[in-house]
């Protein structure tokens, strides 16, 4: 009989598994909500957050730009508001047609725009 736990994919997870997963604070995630308008799980009739599986792969992909990225909030903000905007395609893909690195460019792009914003102020 086989006694391990079998990895079950679920449509709502608590902040408390979400912390685990993303091996990210709470309060971290609470915070990240203000920053991040894309970020904005649903609660349920006790208040409590209930995650979905795409708030955790936003919560991923802000961590990797925070984090290993190195972009600023307001840098990594713009970074995600312009992935919304611009049509999916894999970094490989696009390599493959063009020969640029789109994951450079959209970095350098990112930058761009908050450079902008700090002159416009």
């Amino acid at each position: 009989m086989d006694t391990h736990p079998q990895s079950i994919k679920k449509l709502y997870y608590s902040i408390g598994e979400v912390s685990k997963t993303t091996e990210l604070k709470q309060y971290v995630l609470r915070y990240w909500e203000t920053e991040f308008k894309q970020l904005n799980p649903s609660k349920n009739k006790a208040g409590n957050r209930t995650y979905r599986q795409k708030d955790i792969d936003l919560i991923l992909r802000i961590k990797d730009l925070l984090y290993n990225q190195k972009f600023t909030i307001e840098g990594a903000r713009n970074m995600l508001s312009g992935e919304e905007e611009m049509p999916i395609e894999t970094s490989v893909e696009s390599e493959a047609k063009t020969g640029v690195d789109l994951d450079l460019l959209i970095k350098i792009r990112g930058e761009l725009k908050s450079i902008l914003e700090d002159l416009r102020q």
